[in-house]
Order: C-alpha cells, then structure tokens, then sequence
C-alpha cells in the first residue's frame, strides 16, 4: 500500500478529513478523530536514515497508535521501525513501500482508530 492507497482508504473507511499541522512539513498529514481530536494515523514521508536505513531518499510512512505488546515483535519484521517523533511504547512507524501487506497495515490502522476513539462514560446513578 502506498501513500495515496493509505489516504483513500482511510477517507472511504473513516468518518475522517485529514489536515496538515505544520507549515514546515506540508507532506506530515494528520487524520484524528472529530470528536476528541486524537490522532490515529500520521503519514509522513521521512529520509531513509531517520529510521536507520541506509540513505537520505525520503520514504513514506505512517505513524499508527498500537498496543505495547504487539509493537515488540511487529519490530522485528521487515517495514516497522519504532515510533518517528512519537512515543515508542504505544505507537509504531509502518513504511509504506510494499514491504508490510495491505492486510496487516489495516488491521492496524483499524486497531489505531479503535485505541484513540473516546470512550463512553459510565452513567451515573
């Protein structure tokens, strides 16, 4: 899944617009929720060194909110780097070049929707 596939997907899938933050970084575009505003995926195109890889070509990729077990071992796999400018404890950094299947990307975008969304309040008594 590249890029534009990515943000498709999402804007199909999601109740969601993207925006753009950062004046500085006008390919760093951000889908959050719109109503508590929390973010669920960030896609960034980032140069290659960053995440440790060799060069300074940039490479895309998406910043998704997943759970601290599943994050230890998806770093082991080709295409997942720890989190890029984000806790690295709750999120993770998926590039974007086919190296990480359509499916396990959106299983975890999904996962990354489901973690931010707002939770419902216990009524009271």
């Amino acid at each position: 899944m590249n890029r534009a596939e990515l943000k498709r997907f999402i804007l199909e899938n999601y109740n969601v617009e993207s925006d753009f933050p950062w004046m500085k970084y006008p390919n760093y575009e951000v889908f959050r929720h719109s109503n508590n505003q929390k973010w669920f995926a960030l896609i960034m195109d980032i140069p290659k060194d960053k995440l440790g890889l060799p060069g300074s070509d940039l490479l895309d990729v998406v910043n998704l909110k997943c759970d601290t077990l599943l994050i230890g071992s998806l770093r082991c796999e080709p295409g997942f780097f720890p989190a890029y400018h984000m806790n690295k404890d709750s999120w993770i950094t998926v590039a974007l070049d086919g190296s990480v299947s359509d499916d396990k990307i959106k299983m975890l975008l999904d996962a990354s929707y489901d973690a931010t969304a707002p939770r419902a309040r216990p009524k009271k008594h």
